[in-house]
């Protein structure tokens, strides 16, 4: 990770953790969360959530275009790693099998699974209209907040 690199992800993280402190919803903490990493996030084009409830993962707070409302557990980027308990870094979507397009201008997708206590809450997934986008340098980074996220809503 370049120096200027280190210091935006150095500085998301601090604003990430001030905006969850003192609240533990976690719709609330997943909505400004969402509209955070939008805004400062570069070529991104929908920042989200999806919730297991039922067996299917349900989305929650976004930021970008309307969403699939329910994507079923192994199905899809977001599906799979809800399963595989596993982030799914995918450098162009259309060579994933299985991928479900919400938004025909994504290319590039990240999903990072919420666990806790060996349980899946759900899923933060992040699109990009630019093939190969997401890096290990963001795989890393939002792995991190997702970390934050999930303690906020202890």
């Amino acid at each position: 990770m370049k120096v200027n690199q280190s210091r935006f992800a150095s500085g998301l993280v601090s604003q990430v953790r001030s905006l969850l402190a003192g609240q533990q919803d976690m719709i609330a903490n997943a909505a400004n969360l969402a509209a955070l990493l939008f805004h400062e996030l570069e070529d991104v084009n929908w920042v989200g959530f999806y919730f297991l409830k039922d067996g299917q993962l349900i989305v929650g707070p976004f930021q970008g275009r309307p969403a699939c409302a329910s994507i079923p557990l192994g199905s899809g980027v977001c599906g799979t790693a809800a399963v595989t308990q596993q982030i799914q870094r995918v450098r162009d979507v259309h060579e994933f099998d299985g991928h479900i397009a919400c938004d025909v201008n994504s290319r590039s997708e990240i999903v990072i699974p919420l666990i806790r206590n060996g349980k899946v809450l759900g899923v933060l997934d992040l699109d990009s209209p630019s093939p190969g986008r997401f890096k290990a340098d963001d795989q890393a980074l939002l792995s991190e907040i997702a970390g934050i996220y999930l303690k906020s809503i202890d």
